[in-house]
């Protein structure tokens, strides 16, 4: 007895008109090929834009703190230039009270703090150079005398106003000692918030991995350069300008 042979599908021939349907409701095959292509494309291009994006970000961010950094420094320095200006307005017009006032300053105290700050820069110079170099160790060993020295000015400013001030001369003696203790006293703020900068950057590089940048060092040392640079225009400022 023999066994029913199972049915085939055979192809219909169908009119024309219902051929189009039938195209219509099933799609080829190579549509949904490009599109699945096409699709494939669009997530890998996401991803290298995703990839990218923080590459992108960490330069504007480098960029913002560079540019903050040198706003900063601008806007101090345009502080300090109007007490500047502001003092020598009142200096010509009290020439004999200013000079009196500017002889009763330890101008050997001043002095040596001059030279303490410009050593100073010359070691910030060192530490930034062997960070660029690739060598953190001789940077740490800079920024640590740089550091030194720093503590060394505000210690020998703080005997000068112990001495001033027992000697009777305080901010309300005169209009110069005003000036004197008010510019000094803003430039000392300066050395101690670079004296903490300075010793972030000497800590960070006596790790066994350094953890701070060269950026970082750098931008501690433009800032330490800021504070030697208003000194170089304070000390002939009060100390010198008498004896013109």
């Amino acid at each position: 007895m023999s066994r029913p042979q199972p049915r085939t599908e055979q192809a219909l021939d169908l009119p024309d008109f219902l051929q189009e349907v039938e195209q219509i409701r099933s799609p080829s095959t190579p549509n949904k090929t490009r599109d699945t292509t096409r699709d494939t494309t669009r997530d890998q291009a996401g991803d290298q834009t995703r990839d990218k994006a923080p590459v992108k970000s960490s330069a504007i961010d480098r960029t913002s703190v560079e540019s903050g950094l040198w706003v900063f420094i601008f806007g101090d320095m345009t502080l300090f230039g109007a007490f500047f200006t502001g003092f020598a307005w009142q200096a010509r017009s009290e020439p004999a009270v200013f000079a009196s006032s500017a002889s009763k300053l330890l101008i050997g105290i001043g002095g040596v703090n001059t030279l303490v700050l410009l050593t100073s820069s010359l070691f910030v110079v060192a530490a930034v150079r062997a960070m660029h170099a690739g060598a953190p160790r001789p940077a740490a060993r800079a920024l640590a005398a740089a550091l030194a020295c720093a503590l060394l000015f505000a210690a020998l400013k703080v005997t000068e106003y112990l001495t001033e001030v027992g000697a009777g001369y305080t901010p309300a003696t005169n209009l110069f000692f005003t000036f004197y203790f008010v510019l000094t006293g803003i430039h000392l703020l300066h050395v101690l918030i670079g004296a903490v900068l300075l010793f972030s950057a000497w800590r960070g590089l006596r790790a066994e991995t350094p953890r701070v940048s060269s950026r970082f060092v750098e931008g501690a040392g433009i800032y330490w350069h800021m504070v030697d640079l208003l000194w170089v225009v304070l000390f002939p400022l009060l100390y010198i300008s008498r004896l013109a």
